[in-house]
């Protein structure tokens, strides 16, 4: 995880962005990630940990209607995620992630290791995946950090081959 969050700060650091997170299934584990990195603080803004509905709200905006019309899992939700922590942070980068992690919880339509994840740039397109992760709790938010970091990393590698 420490060569991937590394990986992470010199990417952010090359574009000079900062980075904030909101999380809901990895509990604040994004941003232990990134800390976990000496020099951080020249990157990495703040972190959201937003686990209830209400939280998501208040913290972030998302609207009650798309919560109920699409759930907490949902790229939609994780998409007013970043938008909201874009707003209430110095942030120019965002990502957001919410799923499933189990051992409950899961239903047909969302199993158990589903999880959604947003990243956007302030003023850009906002790029959402939802996928299904294999394993036990500990090993769904882990998987999820991993997909996290690398979706924001992914996203600046776009952004440099489209510039």
């Amino acid at each position: 995880m420490d060569e991937l969050a590394t990986r992470l700060g010199i990417a952010l650091k090359s574009h000079g962005l900062m980075l904030a997170t909101a999380e809901s299934c990895t509990g604040g584990g994004v941003a232990e990630a990134v800390t976990e990195i000496a020099g951080s603080s020249a990157w990495f803004e703040r972190g959201f940990v937003t686990y209830s509905n209400l939280s998501k709200q208040e913290m972030l905006g998302v609207e009650a209607t798309t919560l109920v019309q699409y759930g907490a899992v949902s790229e939609a939700v994780v998409r007013e995620m970043v938008v909201g922590a874009l707003r209430h942070s110095r942030a120019h980068v965002a990502l957001a992630v919410s799923g499933i992690a189990g051992p409950d919880g899961g239903t047909p339509d969302k199993p158990v290791g589903t999880v959604c994840f947003a990243w956007g740039i302030q003023g850009e397109v906002i790029q959402t995946q939802r996928h299904q992760i294999e394993g036990d709790r500990a090993q769904v938010r882990q998987h999820s950090v991993r997909i996290a970091l690398q979706g924001v990393i992914d996203l600046l590698n776009r952004r440099t081959q489209s510039a």
